[in-house]
């Protein structure tokens, strides 16, 4: 079998393999893996994300905190305050773990949106009611936010990498041997 020669560099040395490996290892992003733009990106919005959380968290405790109980169902079974302050506790919790926590950031990630998701019928019950709050006075602006709480959900899942790794999971899943016993 014909061997080719390795390329030399320009100072006429011939690289070693084991020198070619780490480069070509270094040079190449795996295919999973998210270019630096698009780390950077998730970076960026999950900070955003969870500086919006803490915001809102605060405010459910404090200066909005009236605004925030008229958007409870009347429907659900607990005193108005107490879910103002629980949503706003969890809020800052999970505000706070979107933007510090790295070895839990997709379990978080999906928290969140499990959170946005639990919250929507407040959204739902204050268009249905017609309850002025927040500065939503119209049906319009009611209607014109309803489609922003699926954006939250796509947000978290895909700024905290959630998504990416559920994808993963899924198809180690499907290219795993099955296992007899």
């Amino acid at each position: 079998m014909h061997k080719t020669p390795a390329a030399s560099d320009s100072t006429g040395n011939t690289p070693s393999s084991e020198q070619i490996e780490v480069a070509s290892a270094r040079d190449s992003t795996a295919p999973d893996e998210p270019s630096r733009a698009s780390r950077i990106g998730r970076r960026i919005g999950r900070i955003a994300l969870g500086a919006s959380l803490v915001f809102a968290g605060i405010g459910h405790l404090t200066f909005a905190r009236d605004d925030f109980q008229a958007q409870v169902p009347n429907w659900q079974p607990f005193d108005q305050d107490f879910v103002v302050v629980a949503s706003g506790v969890v809020e800052i919790a999970l505000g706070s773990a979107l933007i510090l926590s790295k070895k839990y950031r997709p379990a978080v990630g999906w928290i969140a949106a499990a959170f946005f998701i639990a919250i929507y019928p407040g959204n739902i019950s204050q268009l249905v009611n017609h309850v002025d709050s927040l500065g939503l006075d119209t049906d319009l602006k009611r209607w014109i936010r309803m489609p922003f709480q699926p954006v939250l959900i796509a947000w978290a899942l895909w700024s905290t990498g959630a998504w990416r790794a559920w994808r993963a999971y899924r198809r180690d899943q499907v290219h795993s041997p099955l296992i007899m016993p």
